[in-house]
């Protein structure tokens, strides 16, 4: 074994002679064919020599040798290019031997549509259609705070209508509520230029982008206006929406607010893990702060995990600034970029605060760890799932779908709910295929979602956090076509499993990820997959036994379809005739007929397989 290890080994090294002396990316591939490490390196041959020509110190980086069989190379311009390209190639293949970001949520934006009379609204999907973007925000109370405040502050539309100037002059569009309860102007009718409206959006620009002292300067002054006209009411109104402004603004105002468009990262790591927490300043105040956790494998320095972490905080809060603050100075260089390690004053206070903020998260996180071994196995189960799927919420209520056509006859459907972990079975409901003709999945998926929300919705029951849909890409899109057309795609969390590997589809991704066998995330997927493909097979063949003897009882002789459609009606179903008393049926068809029946459902065997 050692002799073929080695074999492996000579070949690898032959490999790195011919590699390049240019910065890039290198990528590890196991005997399976699949990506293992990925790194970056100034110099590409230097550094991938480095693990084959000695001896790693590190155990686990002596392990991750043995299992490269091999190597494949991009070169790029320069190393900050590297360092993004390593971070976007970690992120999407998730290499074993990688630190593993323990912070990959789907946060929220605010975006300014890109159309006539923009509309101004929270989403988690960002789409490059020319719209203007502000966030991410960590808070989703800030972000509904925010536009309940554009809501009062500025008259703008939320209606979708395509309020093209064509549009507008052919009268396309009536005037709605919102503009008689004074929400909006009516740009619909043409009773609000362009221009106007166009101002009130370069207000709420301004206010997202941390320019808000105009802003506030106003409020104040129609406050004393408002109180001095003894309007105390509004005046009362006015003064929370500068409370709300001014924790937006952040209550930790530099004291020199010439600091402005400044990132400041500080870390703080152990032997298992490192946090880099990240602060955003504009016109000398934190608009936005923000922490992650980085989980070590090959026992990462410092200065790669804070790197690795500025990349990702940067791109994620799309900041351009040129200038950051941090503890040290690190082994690479971003262009238009100058880094500070600042010694006193202002810049020294705002880097201290990072330190103390990622200080007080990692202590946080240590608690909810030891608080874990506490908790009863479900909720650890569910506190798995929640953070292999990248949820916001503990996934206490779940919904698992799946579809039955065998042989293309008597579509069904059957929906099963788990409670903390748990069957529910009272609330397992089946399905009927009401509006596909043929055998369709896509399709039915479909139906059956919208069908399965649409009541929950109307009937004020709560939805649930996750919906797992039993099949892959296809039936996954087709459930998500639903959720959108009842607008409450972003309110839950859905997942596709395809069978054949237990490939875990996201809604717009087509590269599945693989859970590891082992662990009680994906066998709790499974039971819930498994419990929704029974529990449709049972409603499947009942149907299918319940039609065949439907047909047959039609062969009786006296017993027509007038006859089952009186049994039917009275009885509700084939069961329901089956469990009906020799007494109750003759009271609808008749004493000769009634015998007839007895008789054949007497020679019925057990319901057909």
């Amino acid at each position: 074994m050692a002799g073929h290890q080695s074999d492996y080994i000579e070949v690898l090294r032959e490999q790195v002679k011919n590699l390049p002396d240019n910065p890039g990316i290198y990528q590890f591939i196991d005997d399976a064919g699949k990506i293992i490490y990925v790194g970056k390196a100034k110099n590409l041959k230097k550094r991938v020599a480095s693990y084959f020509n000695r001896e790693p110190d590190h155990g686990k980086t002596r392990v991750l040798v043995k299992k490269v069989r091999e190597i494949q190379h991009f070169v790029v311009d320069s190393e900050e290019d590297a360092l993004l390209l390593e971070n976007n190639l970690i992120k999407k293949y998730q290499p074993r031997y990688n630190v593993l970001l323990k912070d990959d949520k789907t946060f929220p934006w605010i975006v300014v549509r890109n159309e006539p009379f923009p509309r101004v609204y929270q989403t988690r999907q960002l789409v490059k259609d020319g719209s203007h973007y502000f966030g991410p925000y960590t808070s989703g109370m800030m972000v509904r705070t925010l536009l309940d405040l554009f809501r009062h502050l500025y008259p703008i539309r939320t209606c979708r209508h395509n309020l093209s100037p064509e549009n507008i002059a052919k009268r396309k569009f009536k005037l709605c509520l919102e503009y008689h309860i004074g929400n909006c102007k009516g740009p619909c009718e043409g009773l609000q230029n362009e221009e106007e409206y166009q101002a009130q959006i370069d207000d709420i620009k301004a206010i997202l982008k941390g320019n808000i002292g105009s802003v506030i300067r106003y409020l104040k002054d129609r406050m004393m206006q408002l109180a001095a006209e003894y309007k105390f009411e509004e005046a009362e109104a006015l003064k929370q929406r500068l409370k709300t402004l001014g924790n937006f603004q952040s209550k930790s105002t530099i004291v020199n607010p010439k600091i402005d468009n400044v990132d400041v990262f500080s870390i703080l790591s152990d032997d298992k893990s490192a946090y880099i927490n990240f602060l955003k300043v504009l016109n000398g105040a934190i608009v936005q702060a923000h922490t992650i956790e980085y989980k070590k494998i090959l026992n990462e320095s410092e200065s790669e995990l804070l790197a690795l972490a500025m990349v990702e905080l940067r791109e994620r809060f799309q900041s351009n600034a040129g200038e950051i603050i941090i503890p040290f100075l690190p082994d690479i260089k971003l262009k238009g970029v100058e880094f500070v390690v600042p010694q006193i004053g202002d810049k020294k206070k705002l880097l201290e605060l990072s330190e103390r903020n990622v200080k007080f998260y990692r202590l946080e996180k240590l608690k909810q760890e030891s608080n874990q071994t506490k908790l009863p196995p479900s909720v650890r189960i569910l506190e798995t799932l929640k953070n292999d799927l990248h949820m916001n919420k503990l996934p206490v209520h779940i919904e698992c779908f799946d579809n039955s056509n065998i042989q293309g006859t008597h579509p069904v459907a059957a929906c099963v709910v788990f409670k903390n972990g748990k069957p529910a079975k009272k609330n397992y409901r089946h399905f009927n295929i009401k509006t596909v003709e043929g055998p369709n999945d896509f399709a039915s998926m479909e139906e059956v979602v919208y069908r399965r929300y649409k009541r929950m919705m109307e009937e004020g029951s709560p939805l649930p956090q996750l919906i797992i849909i039993d099949g892959g890409k296809g039936q996954l899109g087709s459930a998500v076509s639903a959720l959108n057309e009842l607008g409450i795609s972003a309110d839950v969390k859905i997942i596709g499993v395809a069978k054949r590997l237990e490939e875990i589809f996201f809604p717009g991704d087509p590269v599945p990820i693989y859970l590891d066998k082992t662990t009680p995330s994906l066998k709790l997927i499974q039971h819930l997959r498994n419990e929704a493909h029974r529990f449709g097979i049972t409603f499947h063949r009942n149907k299918r036994s319940n039609a065949f003897l439907k047909s047959q009882m039609e062969t009786i002789a006296g017993i027509g379809p007038k006859s089952m459609e009186a049994l039917l009606r009275k009885f509700k179903s084939i069961s329901g005739i089956k469990d009906a008393s020799h007494e109750e049926i003759v009271a609808v068809v008749g004493a000769f007929r009634a015998k007839a029946i007895s008789d054949f459902i007497k020679t019925q065997s057990s319901p057909v397989d």
